[in-house]
C-alpha cells in the first residue's frame, strides 16, 4: 500500500509554523519574566521569515507523476 502526501510543502509549513510558534511563546515568556534572557528581535525575524516562506510555497502547483 502506497500512501502519498498531496502537498509535501504543506506538511513542512505546518512543522515550521509549529516550531516558530513554540519559540515565539517561549521568548514572550522570557520577555515578561526574564527580560535579560529574551531574544525578541531574533524571534520577530523568524516569524517574518516563516510568514514569507509559507506565502511563497502555499500555492505551489503540484507536479504530475
Amino acid at each position: 500500500m502506497k500512501t502519498t502526501i498531496k502537498n509535501p510543502s504543506a506538511s513542512a509549513n505546518n512543522v515550521l509554523i509549529f516550531f516558530v510558534s513554540m519559540l515565539a511563546g517561549y521568548n514572550l515568556y522570557q520577555e515578561i519574566f526574564h527580560p535579560e534572557k529574551a531574544d525578541l528581535v531574533l524571534c520577530i525575524l523568524m516569524i517574518a521569515l516563516t510568514a514569507v516562506t509559507v506565502q511563497q510555497y502555499e500555492n505551489r502547483p503540484m507536479e504530475k507523476e
